[in-house]
């Protein structure tokens, strides 16, 4: 695939009103890398693409495409979509029902019966695996092969910048994982900056440089998506990727000397106990890694349900700091696997495991098992009161 002509990033700031929301956002994607705009229904991510493309127009802001000037509203600078070279692709895909494949990608490109423009649509059936497929209407197209030329089609008149709403989401997550393989690939061949817009984790780790995650009309956090997403340190951004365990906990003891610190936590029986009326909290103690914290004050500690081990017994020799008596509560399917959801005496600890592991542990309601995790394996979750001080 030929490179696109660009050496500048995609940059810019808006603020947009529209009806009761308003967006307050800024962005910047370097050529050959993907920026992804991760949050949830309604956070303000394709609010801000269709800015960026031209199809809305902000109250105010400043939107640069590899070094061309196509929004200021202090200088009252507006370039129109069609003039701004950008490849848009929506869910929907929007593929042109009268039009065979060859003609949908070709579709963007100026002169389109030039030898050129021909050589430029045989390149893209080629790297999207679309050979044979171009004198099919699109209704003759499987799902995949569908999300592939609406891809070349935007690809095709070599733009400026990429902007991808959540290009994958109606499909199967076996073909999604697929496509991505596929489009990780050709962005890696190409020079374009991309902004992709998901609210699913695994696609943002997949195919991210960066992640910036937007909530509400406004930016939490940015930066490398292992960090932001893996182990996010603000409790909105920990809730908004799913962080599975977040335990309310008091720093009991520093050990500078070993990088961790021992919280505890005291925890109040569920409310659909049998025991609720009567003390029943057990004190919970865990290893965490050092942070910025004093002894006896408060944070958050998050632990991924994939971080947790059970065990059937506890473990005499074992690296893991942390081990945790409990009775299974419930056993969920959460594909590909299982979520098992521990009673650490008051304290419902998540775990997830394979179905091979659920058969041969036998587990099940009301048996007692034991939770190993590493103090490597939790991270600080700031308190609400102190990260959340911004903004709604």
């Amino acid at each position: 695939m030929n490179a696109a002509a660009t050496s500048n990033p995609a940059k810019g700031w808006i603020t947009c009103r529209v009806g009761d929301f308003t967006l307050e956002t800024d962005f910047e994607v370097n050529p050959g890398q993907v920026l992804v705009l991760f949050g949830p229904s309604g956070a303000g991510k394709t609010t801000t693409l269709r800015s960026i493309a031209g199809l809305l127009r902000p109250q105010q802001g400043r939107i640069q495409l590899s070094g061309q000037l196509v929004y200021d509203s202090a200088s009252n600078v507006w370039v129109p979509p069609h003039l701004r070279r950008v490849g848009y692709l929506t869910q929907e895909h929007n593929l042109f029902p009268h039009l065979k494949v060859a003609d949908n990608i070709a579709y963007g490109l100026s002169n389109r019966g030039s030898a050129a423009a021909r050589s430029r649509v045989q390149e893209l059936l080629e790297t999207f695996q679309l050979g044979g497929l171009e004198q099919r209407y699109p209704w003759e197209l499987s799902g995949g092969q569908q999300r592939r030329v609406a891809l070349a089609r935007a690809l095709a008149p070599a733009p400026q910048a990429l902007l991808l709403d959540e290009p994958f989401a109606s499909l199967d997550s076996e073909l999604r994982r697929t496509l991505q393989g596929e489009l990780r690939a050709i962005l890696s061949r190409s020079n374009l900056p991309t902004i992709l817009v998901t609210h699913d984790r695994e696609e943002a780790l997949a195919l991210g440089d960066a992640v910036q995650v937007i909530d509400q009309g406004r930016t939490l956090s940015k930066g490398e998506p292992l960090k932001v997403l893996g182990q996010p340190s603000q409790g909105r951004v920990a809730r908004l990727v799913g962080v599975e365990n977040l335990l309310s906990m008091r720093v009991e003891s520093r050990h500078p000397q070993d990088g961790t610190m021992t919280c505890v936590l005291l925890d109040r029986p569920a409310e659909d106990s049998e025991d609720v009326g009567r003390d029943v909290r057990r004190e919970v103690r865990i290893e965490v890694p050092l942070g910025d914290f004093d002894e006896q004050e408060t944070l958050t500690v998050g632990i991924r349900a994939s971080d947790v081990i059970l065990a059937q017994d506890r473990l005499s020799r074992s690296s893991a700091r942390n081990q945790l008596p409990g009775v299974v509560a419930s056993v969920e399917m959460r594909p590909p696997g299982y979520r098992v959801t521990l009673d650490c005496g008051g304290t419902l600890l998540f775990c997830h495991i394979t179905g091979s592991s659920l058969a041969e542990m036998g587990i099940e309601p009301g048996q007692s098992l034991w939770a190993v995790f590493k103090a490597s394996s939790c991270f600080l979750v700031k308190d609400e009161t102190k990260d959340e001080t911004g903004k709604d």
